[in-house]
């Protein structure tokens, strides 16, 4: 079974490199804290700046909640992310389907956003429900996302 890519894109008033910076520099800041998927509430989610990099929340106390690694990290225009949640939303190093998020200059100093994930027929019988889930979640973080750079303009 394959299960179509999600594909979502939101449009910010940043050039790419600023839009990339506030996305993968300070998505702890605008990814809301009632989305942990670790045992507590995150502080922090933390995308490291390099291919291999860790893909991860922080709590309170300190304790990681992995949620995958950077596959590629290509500033400004491109990150691609291993998503290694699974269908309950833990960490599995066995699974990875993929973020990849595009940076693309439009006229007046913005920039779209495009943000894919793919193979999320890797979630198995699960596959179509949490393609489901994360097609209505994307929208919501992208939101975030926009929410975030207007207020740093």
């Amino acid at each position: 079974m394959t299960i179509a890519p999600l594909v979502r894109t939101v449009q910010v008033k940043a050039p790419p490199e600023r839009a990339f910076e506030l996305f993968a520099g300070h998505i702890g800041r605008w990814w809301p804290k009632q989305t942990s998927v670790g045992a507590n509430p995150h502080v922090d989610v933390v995308i490291e700046p390099r291919t291999g990099g860790r893909w991860l929340e922080l709590d309170a106390e300190g304790v990681e909640t992995q949620w995958g690694h950077v596959i590629a990290w290509e500033p400004p225009a491109r990150m691609l992310l291993a998503w290694q949640l699974n269908s309950q939303f833990t960490y599995d190093a066995d699974l990875i389907t993929e973020v990849e998020v595009n940076f693309t200059a439009t006229g007046e100093g913005g920039s779209l956003v495009t943000l894919e994930h793919r193979l999320l027929e890797r979630f198995g019988a699960d596959a179509e429900k949490i393609a489901t889930q994360l097609g209505g979640g994307w929208p919501t973080m992208l939101g975030h996302f926009a929410d975030h750079v207007a207020a740093q303009a």
